[in-house]
Parts: C-alpha cells; structure tokens; sequence
C-alpha cells in the first residue's frame, strides 16, 4: 500500500531519533562458512537489507548465494538470481559496444566525437584546446561535468515509455557544454559522457543504443535475465530498492522519487520498480548470476561458449592500455582510470573493477585477470559499500 508524501516527511523528521545497525566484519575469514555467517549478519543488520554474491574463477561459477531481503514487504528473500538495477555499471557494456564497433570499422577510439555527432558543440577551455575523442569520453578525461545527484531523479515508472538516447543527449548538451578542464589533461568521472557514448552508438549503428546492446551483448551471452526494462523472464525474483530512514538524504527523496516509494519496513523506504533515462550510462537491469556470464566472457579473452563479443585485443585494450595515471603514478601500488574499469594495484594484485550507485541500488564487480578471478555483489542499498564487503571475499582461495 502506498503512503503519501506527507507522510513520509512526517516520518523523515524523526531521522536523527532511529539508529541503525551495523556489522563490523572479522578481522580474518579464512574459509566459506565464516564468510557466510559474515554475510548473514550483515544483511542481518539492514544494511544492505539484500545482496547477492557470486564469485567466478577459471570461467564458471564456484559460488552463488543471497543473503536477507530483495523485497521485505512482499517477504521475497535474496537469491543469487535476484534482479537489481546495476547502475554504473551498465558503463562497462558501453564501452565494450563501443569496441565492438570499432572492431567493425565503423569509429576509432581516437576519433573526435564532433566527427560523428556534428551537433555535438562544446565551449573548450582554449582557442588551442584539443577537440573530445571518443577514448577521453570512455576514460573521463574529456573534461564534460558530471550531473552528480541529478541523475537520481532521470528515472520513470515501469511501463512508461523509454527515452531516446539521442534526444537525450542532445536535450542536456547546452547544460554540460562548458568543459571543467582541458581534454586529456586528467580524469573527473562524468556520467554524461557515458551518455553521448549511447549517442555515437545509435548514430553509427542506426539502431537504438538498447537494441544494439542487446542483439551484439546480453543475447549472444545468453543473458536472459538482464534488460533496459522489467521482463516476464526475471520472473519473481525482482528486487525492490530500498533507502535507510536514517540517512542524511533520506529528507530529500520524497521531492526527488516520492511517486516511487511505496512504503515503509525494516526502518527502510522501499521502491517501486522503475527504469532510467540515461540508458547507456546507468540502465541495465539484471541478476548477478547474468553479470557472471560477462564476467566469464571478459576473463577468457571475449569469448564464452563459443561466441565471442570482444577480439582478444579489445580485451587488452581495456585492461590494460587507454587508462589515465594519477598526477603521482607509483608502478608498484596504484589507482587508474582506464576505459570503462578502475584499475588497480596493491601489494602486487592486479584488478580491473567497478562499481554502480544510485538511489535503492549499489553494486560492485572487482575482476582480478591475472587469477582468472572475480567477483559480484549486488545490493538493493545505495548507501552499503559494497567494496568493504567484497574485500573479505576476494581475500579467500577461491
């Protein structure tokens, strides 16, 4: 049943009265039965109320398991095949599409976006100002700002028609015109930029980004419960995104999504379901055990199953070259933004990784491809870190 909004205001003033549980992790888990009593208590603690891991090792899953809630409303416990929202990192299956088409002969990575997009007009910083490749849209050095907390309310009901993603674009291109800083010059993070890639996809292909994604990406892995929109083939294992009363933002969502909560449980705000406008930046819809099939495709060079979405040299490209180093670089121990993953390198590992947040939902997969490793979490829980969960599991022998 619903509740207005009014009444969620009336019940988000008493915010700062409701505490909420945590669980602090172990210091050490060395095998899989402490990891899931680790896991159970956290989901036991609300936060996240539902997750779902699935670890992939050498091309096939070694382990899958839900913990808690994917709907506490509807009593609808998680599983490994519950499906969330995955965010971010919907960026990962544009920059392979991207690939993919330069692959095809149809753009270089170092092709100037305005070469394909003529109304693509942005105010660069200089008279001598380098024009935008599509590679610094793919490793967010192309200097376009990052919408940051807009982008939670550039969602609609499910059921309501989808939107464009060149209309889109071209609809929110005078907002993001001004460049922050020089192309090329470091790396700020920018949703919109993942945005305009949808756009050069649809203009190249002459289809839409979503059915481009899906006839070259999601069918040919055969990632049947993954899509831009709910399906019947999810079945009922929907997850609802859900939001912690207790939270510095929680004021502002009934002005953001008010239409979309639906009520209140677990000292939690639940969503209804819904989809999201900017498609080639934050989209994808899907069950962890689905994301695993890419996963398993990316580790064995781009193939699984006998098809093949990326040449091996894509794979490279992405792992291991086009990425931006930090001011102060460190060979041995590092961060970089590479295209499309975050890499990394601690203490000698080597992981491409990344991440997806947005309101109801955060998700996490962390690829190691020196161990033909990695690892999936979903949760339906923006404000979880899903990275400080994921860490006690990267940590074991899988």
């Amino acid at each position: 049943m619903r509740i207005t909004k009014w009444e969620i205001i009336f019940l988000v003033l008493g915010v700062f009265t409701i505490g909420c549980a945590t669980s602090e992790p172990p210091q050490t888990i060395s095998n899989v039965d402490e990891l899931e009593t680790y896991l159970s208590n956290v989901a036991a603690s609300g936060t996240p109320q539902g997750m779902s891991l699935v670890v992939v090792k050498e091309g096939k899953i070694v382990y899958q398991k839900g913990f808690g809630w994917a709907d506490r409303p509807q009593k609808i416990e998680a599983t490994s095949e519950s499906i969330y929202h995955w965010w971010s990192i919907t960026k990962i299956v544009t920059a392979i599409a991207i690939l993919q088409l330069q692959e095809q002969g149809k753009l270089r990575l170092d092709d100037s976006v305005e070469k394909i997009l003529p109304y693509f007009n942005v105010q660069y910083p200089s008279a001598n100002s380098k024009t935008i490749t599509i590679r610094q849209l793919m490793n967010h050095s192309s200097g376009l700002h990052n919408p940051d907390f807009r982008i939670a309310s550039w969602v609609h009901h499910e059921g309501e028609p989808s939107v464009n993603q060149t209309d889109l674009v071209k609809k929110l291109l005078p907002d993001f015109s001004k460049l922050e800083f020089e192309p090329g010059d470091h790396s700020e993070y920018s949703n919109f930029g993942y945005m305009v890639l949808g756009a050069i996809i649809e203009k190249v292909t002459a289809q839409t980004y979503e059915v481009y994604v899906k006839e070259h990406i999601l069918d040919p892995l055969g990632m049947k419960h993954t899509n831009f929109i709910y399906s019947e083939e999810m079945g009922p294992n929907i997850a609802a995104g859900s939001h912690p009363i207790f939270h510095w933002a929680t004021p502002l969502i009934p002005f953001i999504m008010g239409s979309f909560i639906t009520g209140i449980s677990g000292n939690h705000l639940w969503l209804d379901r819904f989809c999201t406008d900017p498609t080639a930046s934050s989209g994808l819809i899907g069950s962890a055990t689905d994301i695993a099939r890419l996963v398993s495709a990316y580790l064995n060079g781009g193939e699984l199953e006998g098809q093949r979405i990326l040449s091996q040299e894509s794979v490279d490209t992405m792992t291991n070259a086009g990425y931006m180093k930090a001011k102060e670089d460190d060979p041995m121990n590092y961060f970089r933004q590479g295209i499309g993953w975050q890499i990394y390198k601690y203490n000698g590992r080597f992981e491409i990784t990344h991440g997806g947040s947005g309101l109801g939902f955060s998700t996490k997969i962390q690829l190691f491809p020196n161990e033909k490793l990695g690892v999936i979490l979903f949760t339906n829980d923006y404000t979880c870190e899903p990275w400080k969960i994921l860490s006690k599991v990267n940590a074991l022998n899988w």
